[in-house]
């Protein structure tokens, strides 16, 4: 993936002074050790921190090493001044973590008292306002340790992303698509960039790449990936011409910002000026890493980000589309698959999903555009079914008066022909029916929802509670008998 971060860990042992501080550096010497024998390289802060002044050092050494994401480990009980300020004065996400006792035998000069450590360490966070990681559980040995380290890093990796985002958007909203429209005001809370275009620069730019002598190999690329469905030859000059067109957009535009979104115009005149669809293009860049999301839809392109940063991995946009007619229920799901009906719905888009996540692939025109306009400029639609699996259905939302809110819902595509257009697959997520009308419309979110594929729950929920979403407001496919605050008891 381009453009997703790469997370430089550092952990920095603390220590109260009334404690032995070489408990604390012993126990970090442990922990890194596991963690670099099990996943990989960690730097080791050699101040350990006592004092405001220890972390003023402390905190020269991390950005010394590059360090972007920290791991405040607590040897002993920990001084909670200190090492609440080191998270504070921190420039990256932090997690803390603390120091299981090892052995009856060191209960007198080697107990650390971390587990008691945590409690004073997460009061003084939120007496500051600090963000920090924590993990469910967050007392270990230096193993378990390292395994809660493991499973911070995507969490850093999508914080620090999201932080050094911008999101390029181009044209307004399609009319009668107000879901896809809302305040940017949390974006900038976030700290996410944002930058408005009109889609008329947008084309101008593409007029200007016309003829550029890099077409023919993006042609050649194009021609590679789909193989025999390669079935719009004709419009695929036109198509490197519109990724060139993007590309180099974000080159000039990208600012101070590493990562970019893209939020794209695709109807109803980009067919007709353009004289193709965008979704080919759209699905080539999500796969390069820079998610490109349909209908200007702002805040699916930060869900796709953040799904991309967590899983290292292609994610789509979908509209969570249609029900599942009763007879391809009856005769492929039923008795195969322990889900009801209304477990069950299809997700689609026009073509915007990745190759690499379709089953089988075509290049076609644009079904629904083709009913009203010539098939010759609704081209470049990407077609198959998606390919089955467990994935992670998710969104990030800010609401009209500007407050945000998530949901997550894990579950799968199902092997089951589709028989119909563009990117599309049959998904079940258990009790999708209460979620349906309990959040996704009780909570007025908008047809499009974020697809990772694989099951992320955990790691998303963490990004979400990190990024400042209110426990209130982050949603779940509850399981049966677990009532939703809207749920009629008696229905």
């Amino acid at each position: 993936m381009e453009n997703i971060p790469e997370v430089v860990l550092g952990i920095a042992a603390v220590s109260r002074d009334c404690f032995p501080m070489s408990l604390s550096e012993n126990r970090r010497k442990l922990a890194a050790k596991a963690y670099r024998e099990k996943y990989g390289e960690i730097f080791e802060c050699e101040t350990c921190i006592e004092n405001e002044l220890d972390m003023k050092k402390a905190l020269e050494e991390l950005k010394k090493a590059g360090c972007n994401a920290l791991v405040v480990y607590l040897g002993n009980f920990g001084p909670e001044t200190a090492e609440t300020l080191l998270a504070k004065e921190f420039d990256g996400p932090v997690m803390f973590a603390a120091a299981a006792e090892e052995t009856q035998d060191k209960l007198t000069d080697d107990r650390g008292d971390a587990y008691c450590g945590m409690l004073n360490a997460s009061y003084n966070l939120k007496l500051r306002n600090v963000k920090a990681y924590i993990p469910e559980y967050a007392v270990g040995t230096a193993g378990e340790v390292a395994d809660m380290i493991h499973e911070f890093v995507p969490v850093a990796r999508a914080v620090i992303g999201v932080r050094n985002l911008k999101i390029i958007s181009f044209g307004p909203r399609p009319q009668d698509f107000l879901a896809c429209n809302a305040p940017i005001k949390q974006l900038y809370n976030l700290g996410v960039e944002i930058e408005e275009n009109s889609e008329l620069d947008l084309f101008e730019s593409f007029k200007a790449h016309e003829g550029d002598e890099r077409i023919p190999d993006v042609v050649k690329d194009m021609e590679k990936e789909l193989g025999e469905g390669n079935k719009k030859p004709q419009i695929l000059p036109k198509l490197a011409q519109y990724e060139l067109t993007l590309l180099d957009w974000i080159d000039k535009h990208r600012g101070s910002r590493k990562y970019v979104a893209i939020a794209g115009k695709c109807w109803p005149a980009f067919q007709t000026q353009f004289g193709f669809v965008p979704c080919y293009v759209n699905s080539r860049l999500t796969a390069k890493g820079i998610p490109v999301s349909c209908e200007v839809d702002i805040y699916g392109a930060l869900s796709e980000f953040i799904g991309t940063a967590v899983s290292g991995d292609i994610v789509t946009l979908l509209d969570i589309n249609n029900t599942v007619p009763d007879d391809m229920y009856e005769t492929e799901i039923k008795d195969n698959y322990e889900y009801s009906r209304r477990d069950v719905f299809m997700g689609f888009h026009c073509g915007n999903t990745a190759s690499e996540k379709l089953s089988f692939c075509e290049m076609k025109n644009q079904l629904i555009m083709t009913r009203t306009l010539p098939e010759e400029s609704t081209q470049g639609t990407l077609e198959g079914d998606i390919i089955p699996g467990d994935i992670t259905f998710y969104r990030l939302q800010s609401t009209s008066d500007a407050k945000l809110r998530a949901y997550i819902a894990q579950g799968e595509v199902l092997p089951v022909r589709t028989r119909s257009f563009g990117g599309i697959g049959v998904f079940a997520i258990p009790e999708m029916g209460r979620f349906y009308r309990h959040i996704l419309i009780e909570k007025n979110f908008p047809h499009h929802g974020a697809v990772a594929f694989g099951h992320f729950g955990k790691l998303l929920f963490e990004v979400f509670k990190y990024l400042g979403v209110e426990q209130t407001e982050l949603d779940f496919n509850q399981p049966k008998g677990m009532l939703y605050p809207s749920e009629n008891p008696f229905a």
